[in-house]
Formats: structure tokens, C-alpha cells, sequence
């Protein structure tokens, strides 16, 4: 048994997620339990399929289903192998009617993808301090409290310029646009944040009217959204130069955080402290070496001088008789001329020698 029901619940997991539209029965949540049970029941046959979801996800739809209620489930069939009962597990719900909503929606997502207004490279980097920040948000709403008290907590000395609009209805939509263009306005405003806290499909659809995305994507500042929840996307999401899952998100994306901004001075400031440091020291030893070099420059001179004279005086002494002489040369001469060539003396005739140490008179006997 456990292995035709594993088998079977393998075979289901292959199929593909569907939607199936029926009315809600037997609706059963309990605070402990993870999923929310009911059953799905066809109004024309009476045929019944069971359903299972996630408690988390039901609860963040905010439907207030209830039996009785005609429903879209988008889910997956699956086998509980362990009791073999056949459900759907859902993924999504909706109620009955929204999926001309959500086609239409769906429609619109692909026309203005193809215009590119949702392409990554129109996206615009935040300024990382802004000069003024704009908020567009409801006049009672627990977001822009939410928006207010981080800015508040990470950057005090930010300034924010709140806009109140409507964010429900069917005002809505061109209220926020007229607000977006009042705040593009200010001189100061370098970046807008636009938030709405959650709400049922219908409470979030202006945030997917044409006019309000392509205003966002027009917008000449920075635009961050937080709107809805998490899992909601509406189309103005899309648009939007960044997009955060709450408020507070979206408060920590345009402000820096002072604590770590001032740790990042300190290091940077100690940074340069150390740089000029290791400069100064670099130059001070290069003026010492320098004055070092002044100091000894006399001495290299007159070293240099003593050099120079020596070597004079070696070559003038190379030059010298006297030390032609020293190597065993005589210098003769005749008629007080020096004697170079035989023939410029005669037989007989005397001539005087020097020599290195004293000198002597001869007479020449013979003369080659």
C-alpha cells in the first residue's frame, strides 16, 4: 500500500499547477495548525476537491473567505500517502471575478515591458544623502509611521517632505500622480519614496494604473516603492528605481545609518592621520639625508681637489727627466746642447753626462 500511494503521489508531483474555480465549504483553520483546510465544491455537479494551504500565505491574501464563497485556486494535486487523500495544494487564491482583473493586468505588464519602461538599465542609483527626501503616503497610515521612525532612528538629521494622498479608491491612482509632480517640484527633493501598507488585491490596484507607472517611470528624481507586502507586486513595483517588501525597508534604502556613516569617518580620518604621518616621515628622512649630503660636501670637494692634483702630479712627474733618468736614461750633451743623434758629435770631442745622481765628463771615442 505505502508503495502504490508513493507512487502515486510521485506521478501527481509531475503534473503541472492549475487553476480550478469552485465555491468554498467546510472551511477549518485552528490557531496551531501550519495550513488552513477547505473544501472546493463545483455548484453545478456537486463534485468536491479538497484544498490545503499554508496558514501564512491564506492570511496575507486578507480575503476573508468564507463558505460560500466562489473562488479561483491556483495549486498543485498532491497525495497524502500516509492517510492516501487526494487535495489540491494551493498556492494562490482568489476570489471569483478578479481573473479578468488579473488578465487585463497581465496584458498591460507585457505591453509597457516591451516599451521598456521596466528594463534594469533605466534604473537610477539612490544619492547616498540625500538632500530631502519625499514621502507620498495615506494620512492615517501605520506606514508612513513606519517610514518616519527609522529615518528618524538611522539618519536624524535627515529632512523628509510628506505628501498625504489617497492610496485606496478610485481617487487614488491620479491622487498620487498630482502628489509625485507636486514633490518633483521642490528644489531640495533628490529622492521620492511612495508607501502603502498592505491590502487585498482590489485595495492595491491603483498601484498598477498605466498612468500612475508611467509617471513613476517618468519621474525626473529617484523613485522607491513599499507597497503592500512581500509577495504583492504591483506594476508601479516594476516601474520604480528600486523596490522594498515593507516601509521600513524602503526607509533604510534612502538613508545612511549615522552610527556606521560616523565609524566610517573615523576610520577614514585615522586612515589619513597614518598617511600623513608616513608622508612627513618619508620627507623628513629625505631632508636629513639631504643635509647630511650639504655637511659632507666640503670634505667631498677638497677630497676631490687632492684627487685631482695627485693625478697632476703623477702625470707631470711621468713627464719629468728626472724620472727618465731614475729608470738608468743619461742626458748628454755637447756644447751645452742636449746630444740626441751620433752624429752630432765628433771624435775627441768632450761631452758631459748627468745622470739621476751627479753626472761626469767624457770624450767621445768613437762615433756610430
Amino acid at each position: 500500500m505505502g508503495a502504490f500511494n508513493r507512487g502515486i503521489a510521485s506521478w501527481l508531483g509531475r503534473l503541472p499547477t492549475v487553476w480550478v474555480e469552485g465555491e468554498v465549504t467546510e472551511l477549518r483553520r485552528q490557531a496551531r495548525w501550519a495550513s488552513v483546510f477547505f473544501t472546493l465544491k463545483d455548484p453545478g455537479d456537486s463534485a468536491c476537491l479538497a484544498v490545503s494551504m499554508p496558514r501564512g500565505q491564506f492570511d496575507a491574501l486578507r480575503l476573508d473567505v468564507a463558505d460560500g464563497d466562489r473562488v479561483h485556486v491556483y495549486g498543485r494535486p498532491e497525495l497524502f500517502e500516509a492517510r492516501g487523500e487526494f487535495r489540491l495544494r494551493a498556492l494562490s487564491l482568489e476570489r471569483f471575478g478578479l481573473g479578468d482583473h488579473l488578465a487585463a493586468l497581465e496584458r498591460l505588464k507585457r505591453k509597457l515591458a516591451a516599451e521598456g519602461l521596466f528594463a534594469a538599465e533605466r534604473k537610477r542609483p539612490l544619492p547616498s544623502l540625500p538632500r530631502q527626501i519625499g514621502l507620498v503616503t495615506g494620512n492615517d497610515a501605520a506606514a508612513k509611521r513606519d517610514v518616519l521612525s527609522t529615518i528618524q532612528a538611522r539618519f536624524p538629521p535627515a529632512s523628509v517632505l510628506v505628501a498625504e494622498t489617497y492610496v485606496q479608491g478610485p481617487r487614488a491612482a491620479g491622487s498620487v500622480i498630482e502628489t509625485l509632480a507636486a514633490l518633483c517640484r521642490q528644489p531640495d527633493v533628490d529622492v521620492i519614496v511612495v508607501a502603502r501598507g498592505g491590502g487585498s488585491f482590489e485595495d492595491l490596484l491603483p498601484f498598477s494604473d498605466e498612468r500612475l507607472v508611467r509617471a513613476i517611470a517618468a519621474c525626473p528624481v529617484p523613485v522607491v516603492t513599499a507597497v503592500g507586502h512581500e509577495q504583492d507586486t504591483p506594476l508601479c513595483d516594476l516601474a520604480a528605481d528600486a523596490r522594498a517588501s515593507t516601509p521600513s525597508v524602503a526607509a533604510r534604502l534612502v538613508v545612511p545609518d549615522l552610527t556606521e556613516l560616523l565609524q566610517r569617518l573615523d576610520r577614514a580620518r585615522t586612515g589619513l592621520e597614518r598617511g600623513t604621518r608616513r608622508a612627513l616621515d618619508r620627507e623628513r628622512q629625505k631632508l636629513d639625508r639631504m643635509h647630511e649630503r650639504l655637511g659632507r660636501a666640503p670634505q667631498l670637494l677638497v677630497e676631490r681637489g687632492h684627487s685631482r692634483l695627485e693625478h697632476a702630479a703623477g702625470r707631470l712627474r711621468a713627464l719629468s727627466p728626472k724620472a727618465t733618468l731614475a729608470r738608468g736614461y743619461a742626458i748628454v750633451r755637447a756644447r751645452d746642447e742636449i746630444v740626441r743623434a751620433g752624429s752630432d758629435v765628433e771624435p775627441g770631442e768632450r761631452v758631459e753626462v748627468e745622470l739621476a745622481e751627479g753626472g761626469f765628463g767624457a770624450r767621445v771615442e768613437e762615433t756610430r
